[in-house]
């Protein structure tokens, strides 16, 4: 039984006075008197619990108001865009609305009209550990993902972003990205924003050969030249590279939502409107709702420390091809080193430092000794052809 019922039945069955009940129940008479005319109205229901909540609030949020923000999320959820609470307040705020409601308000009014999906629990934020680079160009992250064409072939797209600004640097699409063509890529990138102080990227084949004992590819000594620090990644630990990785994701995001592109140059075109509006317009969220180009010119720019190619040392254990030579990887090229075809299938030791190479046996005895011609894949020996000279009887 309720407390109201028993009131009611104080007053009415046992003839108590008002203020008698009021007393010994601890509540106010006036309140036994609401009970008593809610009964007499309304029978036992106007004896049930009622919500407190005021019918109306003066500081809610104005219908057309509400409509706008359920518009706008309708606009950014369709173009493949960020359609969060933060952004949304962000575009309110752009669009000039005199009064922007709380974050908090709108997310509310977006899980009320069914846009905002339940998540299961997440680890808070503060168990977190943030990196990012105090200056502009302090530091670039760099990696390659994929996308598909509409006739389904598959296509790489490069991706270089500055870990301070969040700024699109480079974006370029092609059928495969070689070793050459990230060089090609960070030199347009330089051409506009800077040389950066550093670059991180994964363990990639056309980032490093170092993990895998082939010698410096054509970033590592572009970006040697330049003084420009390269790190890479731990392995199988993408979270290092986190920034860029998740740029991928804002990215295909919005593509998915674009008509499929047919050609390498279609999909450059896309990338190409989708780098302007993330730099210029889009607000970012870990900038405080800057735009990445404004966060990029808000500080001055890191610079490099100056040239850094230090000798590079290795040792190689190979096996003599069918052919007599052997290979050795040099500014991501191949270069063929021929010792003859009597050592088809030694095993030998290869010493380099840089361009300088020593070829030796097993035995440790020294096959061939040469400084590496960058310029030509088959390293010359310095013997002149034709037969060898005869000796007369």
């Amino acid at each position: 039984m309720s407390l109201g019922r028993l009131v009611v039945a104080a007053v009415k069955v046992e003839g108590r006075s008002k203020s008698e009940v009021a007393r010994d129940y601890r509540i106010s008479r006036q309140w036994v008197h609401e009970l008593l005319r809610r009964y007499e109205t309304e029978g036992e229901a106007g004896l049930t619990p009622r919500s407190r909540r005021p019918h109306r609030s003066p500081r809610a949020v104005a219908a057309e108001v509400e409509e706008r923000i359920v518009r706008l999320r309708k606009e950014l959820s369709k173009q493949g865009l960020d359609a969060g609470a933060e952004t949304t307040a962000a575009h309110l705020a752009r669009d000039g609305l005199p009064r922007v409601p709380a974050v908090s308000t709108i997310w509310r009014i977006l899980s009320r009209r069914g846009f905002v999906t339940p998540q299961p629990r997440k680890r808070p934020k503060s168990s977190l550990i943030r990196f990012c680079a105090d200056q502009p160009n302090e530091r670039w992250q760099a990696d390659v993902t994929h996308w598909r064409l509409a006739d389904g072939t598959d296509a790489e797209i490069l991706n270089i972003e500055d870990d301070h600004s969040r700024t699109d640097i480079v974006s370029d699409a092609r059928p495969t990205t070689l070793a050459d063509d990230v060089v090609t890529s960070f030199r347009s990138g330089c051409a506009q924003y800077g040389i950066p102080a550093g670059l991180l990227s994964d363990n990639a084949a056309i980032f490093t050969g170092g993990s895998r004992g082939g010698g410096r590819v054509a970033i590592e000594l572009e970006t040697g030249a330049f003084g420009v620090r390269f790190d890479h990644s731990r392995p199988y630990h993408p979270q290092t590279c986190g920034k860029v990785e998740r740029f991928h994701q804002t990215q295909k995001k919005w593509l998915a939502k674009q008509p499929r592109a047919r050609s390498i140059a279609e999909l450059q075109a896309q990338l190409d409107e989708f780098r302007d509006y993330y730099n210029h317009v889009r607000p970012h969220r870990a900038l405080g709702r800057r735009t990445p180009a404004e966060a990029f010119t808000a500080r001055p720019k890191a610079i490099p420390g100056g040239p850094i190619i230090d000798p590079h040392y290795r040792i190689r254990r190979d096996r003599v091809d069918d052919t007599g030579a052997v290979s050795v990887r040099y500014n991501s090229r191949l270069h063929h080193i021929g010792l003859g075809r009597r050592h088809a299938g030694t095993k030998i030791t290869l010493l380099i430092a840089d361009r300088e190479i020593r070829v030796l046996d097993p035995d440790g005895q020294l096959l061939r000794a040469l400084t590496l011609d960058p310029s030509r894949d088959y390293q010359p020996r310095g013997v002149k052809p034709g037969p060898p000279p005869t000796t007369a009887a």
